[in-house]
């Protein structure tokens, strides 16, 4: 994985704090009834939408780069598309930038 593409991908502050509320999805979107357990398939793609007040298709866009990253899942659940972090590969990225600091 290319380290400074991933961090560009982070830069953007409103992808950052998405992966901010999906490390404690239930605490994050609890004002927002779930359509499916949050432990196991995570956040739907429209409480991301609501939460962050950006169209659906920009979040839909955004997911997309984090999940071709790895850093998230995604899953479908009927008609919706849930995202939930990537624990393991978010700890990677950490010690990639650790052997580079």
């Amino acid at each position: 994985m290319d380290l400074i593409g991933t961090l560009k991908v982070l830069a953007n502050p409103t992808r950052l704090q998405i992966m901010e509320w999906l490390r404690t999805p239930e605490d994050s979107f609890r004002e927002y009834e779930p359509i499916a357990d949050r432990a196991e398939v995570g956040v739907c793609v429209t409480h991301l939408a609501a939460k962050t007040g950006l169209a659906q298709s920009t979040v839909s866009t955004y997911m997309a780069s984090l999940e071709r990253l790895g850093l998230v899942r995604a899953t479908r659940v009927g008609k919706w598309t849930h995202y939930r972090r990537n624990d393991a590969r978010v700890a990677d990225l950490l010690e990639q930038i650790r052997d580079h600091v």
